[in-house]
């Protein structure tokens, strides 16, 4: 395998520790390409110089890790060969993008819990005690203090936002529009969803019989039935679901700068969208719509900026995680083809076989926490400032949480997910989610004999966090 010495820029990072962990996707003959560190704040823009000309998507190492200096690093520059099943992840960001993640996750849980890991700057909680506590500490924030807008969006409309979004905040600015939002979704009923569902099924135009159709389907369909709910008419409804898309890409640090300049016009696009229905009178309003507006006013929540980009908030929360569920329950079928039988012949067990993939193979494999303070987990010393990667999948497999944790069991009785959060950032969308891929895996169902599945493959999108397949043509 070919290599080259690559100088990487850092700049303006929030900790003195640098993650040694770097995507770097150099394009044929393009010699300065975007990258971003995965470090635990840091969205670090850097150059990438080399004179191969051949694509590569890997992950790689640096040599030193100065902060503020220039760093060197030995980078493959060819595309790398399909992961061998047999392979072990060189870190947890790695391992979310892994065909087999899950014995690894095992081997970080034989340790002590919450480690630190030097190679990339990161305290690591794998076990299912170890995310709990960090999940429900109130010293481990959702963003770091110094950083509460990501460098690569503050003040730009994705930044604004962003800013906004109550995952991305603590106190008030977290718990009032929690409250609401959640109010307003959980009385939103299933049949309800699901009626939504099948009719977005019915829209949808998507050739399910090829790879990318199925791929695209995945994605538009959860965020068109949440759009459908907020009150947008079906017209608007591909536009809506392609500026969704646009957002997703400036909360990855994978993104380059087209990416996040499309993002900051998908932001002011939908904001202005979401004004519209917000603002449009109570005749044209949606009962979610209602609700919202019934439960901020309870609560004195006025700052309508930030109901705008909470209702945003549900759009974008909606299109990556749903479609991965979807899309690992058809892998999950893939490996099972007795349970394909099984769910044709008894539709009712489908939403708790989407419950399990939840467990078992979920589509948001890890979430951060940012220490705000000095504080002591465990036999752990953490210090402001201090990254934590939370193992949010690692700790569905716990043996402490699950029993069997590696077996795939529909009938599995007090199942505990923590995909879907924990504690006071716990997501509101969790039964909304595991409706609509109710809906979806019952409809492809019937198609699956028809669909050449023997025939297709799967990648995992680029992501730090997201476990989401994206299927393709041996």
């Amino acid at each position: 395998m070919s290599r080259a010495k690559c100088a990487l820029a850092v700049e303006g990072l929030t900790s003195a520790t640098i993650a040694n962990s770097v995507l770097v996707r150099a394009c044929p003959s393009i010699k300065q390409h975007s990258i971003r560190v995965l470090a635990g704040s840091a969205m670090a823009a850097a150059t990438l110089e080399t004179a191969e000309s051949e694509s590569s998507t890997s992950i790689f190492r640096c040599l030193s890790n100065h902060c503020g200096r220039l760093l060197w690093i030995v980078a493959d520059t060819r595309t790398p060969e399909p992961t061998p099943m047999n392979s072990e992840p060189i870190d947890p960001i790695q391992a979310v993008m892994y065909p087999d993640p899950y014995p690894y996750y095992a081997r970080l849980r034989e340790g002590s819990g919450l480690a630190f890991d030097s190679r990339i700057g990161l305290w690591i909680a794998s076990t299912a005690a170890s995310v709990t506590t960090v999940l429900d500490h109130p010293d481990c924030r959702v963003r770091p203090a110094r950083e509460p807008v990501p460098r690569a969006i503050a003040g730009a409309p994705a930044g604004e936002v962003f800013a906004r979004l109550m995952r991305m905040n603590e106190g008030e600015r977290h718990r009032c529009p929690k409250l609401t939002m959640h109010e307003a979704l959980s009385r939103i009923a299933p049949d309800e969803v699901t009626r939504q569902s099948h009719a977005q099924i019915d829209r949808l135009e998507h050739d399910l019989r090829t790879a990318d159709g199925l791929s695209r389907w995945l994605f538009e369909l959860p965020v068109s039935v949440i759009a459908t709910l907020l009150g947008f008419p079906a017209y608007r409804l591909p536009e809506i679901a392609a500026w969704t898309g646009d957002f997703i890409a400036c909360l990855s640090p994978l993104s380059d700068a087209r990416q996040i300049e499309s993002s900051h016009d998908a932001a002011h696009r939908l904001m202005r969208e979401c004004q519209n229905l917000f603002c449009g009178g109570s005749g044209s309003e949606t009962p979610v719509i209602q609700r919202v507006r019934q439960g901020a006013a309870e609560r004195g929540w006025v700052d309508q900026g930030a109901i705008l980009a909470n209702l945003f908030g549900l759009l974008s929360q909606t299109y990556e995680a749903t479609a991965g569920l979807i899309g690992n329950a058809l892998i999950a079928l893939h490996h099972r083809p007795e349970l394909r039988d099984e769910l044709r012949h008894r539709p009712a067990l489908v939403e708790a076989m989407i419950a399990e993939v939840g467990r078992f193979d979920p589509p948001v494999q890890n979430t951060r926490r940012f220490v705000a303070r000095p504080l002591r987990l465990g036999d752990a010393e953490l210090e402001t400032g201090d990254a934590i990667l939370v193992l949010l999948a690692s700790a569905n497999r716990d043996p402490s949480a699950n029993d069997d944790p590696d077996e795939f069991i529909i009938a599995r009785q007090e199942r505990r997910t923590f995909g879907f959060g924990h504690g006071r950032h716990v997501c509101p969308g969790r039964a909304l989610a595991i409706t609509i891929a109710t809906a979806a895996l019952r409809s492809l169902l019937p198609l699956l004999p028809d669909m050449p599945v023997e025939r297709w493959d799967w990648r995992y999108r680029l992501s730090a966090n997201g476990r989401i397949p994206v299927f393709h043509n041996r």
